[in-house]
């Protein structure tokens, strides 16, 4: 999956690496540094994730490239399902307030 979240551009590789590292987190039971994710994403939104159920998990997905470690989350988030299965790519980036869009090519 590559996606496209406002003007950040995210490849293949890039997805697999924050969907992995999230999937781990999801595993463990654990999170990244002393941040709070992965959490339960709850889907106000009402996103169609390629027929996938809940629950889901949000991770960010950092345009550095890097895998999110804890700090500054940034407005992207790659959305994965209880079986790690990734769902999709979400943004705050030209939604209102706390809401998510879809980035492109998900």
């Amino acid at each position: 999956d590559t996606a496209t979240c406002g003007k950040v551009f995210y490849s293949a590789s890039a997805v697999s690496a924050a969907s992995n590292a999230a999937c781990n987190y999801v595993r463990a039971g654990s999170t990244a540094g002393g941040s709070t994710y992965p959490h339960v994403y709850n889907n106000y939104e009402g996103f169609r994730f390629k027929g996938l159920s809940k629950p889901f998990y949000e991770f960010p997905i950092l345009s550095s490239g890097k895998t999110y470690t804890g700090g500054s989350p940034g407005a992207d988030r790659v959305v994965i399902n209880g079986q790690c299965s990734i769902a999709g790519i979400i943004t705050h980036t030209g939604a209102s307030g706390n809401a998510f869009v879809a980035c492109g090519g998900t």
